[in-house]
C-alpha cells in the first residue's frame, strides 16, 4: 500500500492497514519550501502490521540523510546518532512548532502547552 501525505493533504482518505505500507511525504516542510526557508525534507517511512519498520529522511539544503531501523538505531549520513545526555530540563533547549491547524479548540490546547512550557527556566 501507499500513503502520500501530499494526497491526504488535499482530503482524499486514508486508512493505515496491517498490509506493507510505504508512507511518502515528497515535500516535508511545504509551508517552509513555499516561504523559500531552507528547512525542507524528502520524509519516507515503512510500516508492517501498523508498526514502523524504518524510515529515511532526506535534509535537501542540509545534504544529510536520516535513516532509522526498527531495533537497529538513528543515523546521519552514516554516523550514529544519540539523545543527549541532558538530565536538567532547566540547561535544555526546547523547541517547538505551533501547527497549522487554526481550528479554535486546537489553539486553545497549542497555547495551554506553549504556556506550560514557557513556565519551565529553560534556556530558550
Amino acid at each position: 500500500s501507499f500513503i502520500g501525505e501530499e494526497s491526504v493533504a488535499a482530503g482524499e482518505g486514508s486508512i493505515l492497514t496491517d498490509n506493507p505500507t510505504w508512507i511518502i511525504d515528497p515535500i516535508d516542510g511545504t509551508t517552509n519550501f513555499v516561504h523559500r526557508f531552507p528547512f525542507v525534507a524528502v520524509s519516507i517511512g515503512f510500516v508492517v502490521n501498523k508498526k514502523i519498520e524504518f524510515g529515511i529522511v532526506y535534509s535537501c539544503v542540509e545534504d544529510k540523510m536520516y535513516t532509522a531501523r526498527k531495533g537497529k538505531g538513528a543515523f546521519c549520513n552514516g554516523q550514529k546518532l544519540q539523545v543527549s545526555g541532558q538530565k536538567d530540563i532547566r540547561k535544555a533547549l526546547l523547541v517547538t512548532e505551533l501547527g497549522s491547524n487554526r481550528d479554535p479548540e486546537t489553539i486553545k490546547i497549542v497555547l495551554s502547552n506553549m504556556e506550560r512550557l514557557l513556565s519551565i527556566p529553560i534556556h530558550g
